[in-house]
């Protein structure tokens, strides 16, 4: 039997490895500015055209290569960082591995221009596939002048999976803001199809997260700073009063570098508890410099998920620094007993004639029943009707309606030709009396028992089709605003925006792109009037950003389910019968009234038989 094992070329061993370290652009720009960094630049230009589909250009003033350099960089392995095994454990830089070069190179046709500052002249490197096409002396300036033309251009099946060029235009910033917010140091600039995204000159960390991120985040921005002798903890956290449910900027560094830790996360929100809504997050910049021998960084190609020997006791110093500038910056609300100022008011009469103070007297009538008939009893008969009801189910139904209805034996699921629906209206004819529970929950009777929707949801189900069968007929109404209201939103979140606003206009709103990553938000769909718009469209961008939706069909589902959520009535809004009855009738016309957009339930049915049960 012959032998079927044998040696990959290395093109192909270099592709394969590509795979893990070069997924999309953004993963060459990471890995060229990384390297610039440890080339001790002092600036960074980045250039592409089409997201970096078709080029991608990383210019650093750095130390530059000499010719044997440029030429072995390129070889899997080769690296300046590592000797020995043992330098890995003592790692201050961001690249070690000595495999980008080499991913890139293999998938991509690479340009290199390098000259080190003692030189006369420089090297010019030309690589496609991970074949050496030429190498010549050339005039450059000192520093590296990367250039990657065609990314997978012999990859297609790699090509064919890339996002669409905002989608890819958006990671991209996320990688560059990774790296400029550890390296405020660096001058970084980033330039997409001729315009500048981000001009970032040296700075303070402070000014660094402003310039990024908007000036807004300036006056919510608490600073952090504890050494111990584990790790020194620093940056910044924000204020309580800035927490919202989504669009916050979160970042762990370690030792310069970008990492992910959802342990570390927990012991943030941890120190903010009972200060924050629950299910709300506040943004956070924190700096971890540890010993590197106490860390482990080679866990992942990507470099992202770093193991630390003492993770239990860094959580504690976490959650103790973090309380600490809460406290510091009296962001913790307390009860202030300070009465300097205020008017000297007496209690009891005046200071020259003391009041004479009595004990009250209590007068108890032996007569009085409350069971007999008379104005006393008035409520009691009143309720009479529903207090069985309400103290026998409220237990019950309680279990049911907090818990998504998916609590007990209770049916959650109404039937296709809507029968009850016709139930519902034949007891509404007779009655239209409802009954709100907590002012979360819509309740009326039904042949097969109590009928409970939950009022939000049933809103946002009828807001959504309303908001889809604007923008399919591309008929949204206007309302326009009195003054423009600014959005001011970072690069990568702008850029997305941009990519929203045909749909948006399809819902009503009207938004002039004012450059720089601002916004004038002109008018807004009819029947929104008395929301907030800027935090309306910024909720519809963070939506479409964690869905990373690139498809037509996609983003106005998100646009519709974001913007019918925050139209949507509350839990806890009294509802007048009328009112009920309207949104009821509006919820069954709807083509799925058991559900919101999103799946969860809105109506459920406490059946008779079970109700009869709790009276047994």
């Amino acid at each position: 039997m012959s032998d079927i094992i044998h040696l990959l070329p290395d093109s192909v061993a270099n592709q394969i490895a590509a795979g893990e370290v070069i997924q999309r652009p953004a993963s060459v720009i990471k890995e060229l500015v990384e390297n610039a960094v440890d080339a001790s630049a002092t600036r960074i230009d980045v250039v592409v055209e089409d997201a970096g589909k078709t080029s991608i250009q990383v210019v650093d003033n750095g130390k530059g290569m000499s010719e044997t350099d440029a030429r072995l960089s390129f070889e899997r392995h080769a690296t300046s960082k590592i000797r020995k095994a043992d330098d890995l454990f003592a790692l201050r830089t961001m690249g070690f591995r000595g495999e980008a070069l080499a991913s890139i190179a293999a998938v991509a046709q690479v340009e290199l221009r390098t000259r080190q500052a003692g030189s006369e002249l420089g090297t010019c490197v030309n690589i496609e596939g991970s074949q050496l096409v030429g190498q010549e002396p050339v005039s450059c300036a000192p520093g590296s002048n990367f250039l990657i033309r065609n990314l997978f251009f012999n990859v297609p099946a790699r090509r064919k999976f890339l996002k669409s060029n905002q989608t890819e235009l958006s990671n991209i910033l996320q990688e560059f803001e990774r790296v400029a917010l550890v390296h405020e140091d660096i001058a970084f600039s980033l330039t997409q199809n001729g315009s500048v995204v981000l001009s970032l000159p040296k700075s303070t960390l402070r000014q660094r997260i402003i310039n990024i991120f908007g000036k807004k985040l300036n006056e919510q921005l608490l600073a952090v700073d504890v050494e111990t002798s584990l790790v020194r903890l620093s940056g910044f956290v924000g204020k309580p009063d800035s927490a919202r449910k989504k669009g916050t900027h979160q970042y762990f560094f370690v030792n310069g570098r970008y990492m992910r830790h959802p342990y570390f996360h927990k012991a943030v929100m941890e120190a903010f508890e009972q200060l924050i809504p629950v299910g709300e997050q506040v943004s956070y910049f924190l700096y971890f410099e540890v010993d590197p021998a106490n860390i482990d960084v080679n866990i992942h190609p990507t470099k992202t998920e770093i193991k630390f020997e003492n993770e239990l006791a860094i959580w504690q110093i976490i959650v103790a620094a973090v309380k600490e500038s809460l406290g510091r910056f009296n962001a913790v609300p307390t009860i202030d007993f300070d009465t300097e100022g205020a008017p000297d008011i007496p209690v009891f009469g005046n200071a020259f004639s003391p009041a004479t103070v009595e004990a009250p007297v209590l007068e108890v009538n032996p007569d009085f029943n409350p069971f007999k008939s008379g104005s006393s009893s008035g409520y009691k008969s009143q309720r009479m009707d529903w207090e069985p009801l309400y103290e026998g189910v409220e237990q019950s139904v309680s279990s049911v309606v907090t818990n998504d209805f998916g609590g007990g034996d209770f049916s959650s699921s109404l039937p296709d030709d809507l029968t009850l629906y016709a139930d519902a209206k034949d007891t509404f004819e007779k009655s239209t009396q409802h009954y709100q529970y907590k002012g979360k929950y819509i309740m009326t009777a039904v042949k097969s028992g109590l009928m409970i929707i939950d009022q939000h949801r049933a809103h946002i189900r009828v807001l959504y089709d309303r908001y889809r069968k604007q923008m399919e007929g591309s008929n949204g109404q206007s309302q326009g605003l009195l003054f423009p209201e600014m959005l001011q939103l970072p690069p990568s979140e702008g850029i997305v925006l941009e990519h929203l606003t045909d749909d948006l206009h399809a819902l009503g709103f009207d938004l002039s792109v004012l450059g720089g990553g601002s916004f004038s938000i002109n008018a807004i769909p009819s029947g929104t009037e008395g929301l907030n718009p800027v935090e309306v469209v910024r909720g519809i961008v963070h939506s479409s950003i964690e869905k990373g939706c690139n498809v037509e069909e996609d983003v106005r589902h998100y646009i519709a389910l974001s913007l019918a959520r925050s139209a949507a009535i509350v839990q806890g809004q009294v509802l007048s019968n009328e009112e009920m009855e309207a949104l009821v009738d509006d919820l069954f016309v709807c083509r799925n009234p058991n559900q919101t957009p999103d799946g969860k339930v809105v109506v459920a049915i406490l059946e008779q038989d079970d109700l009869d049960q709790l009276f047994g």
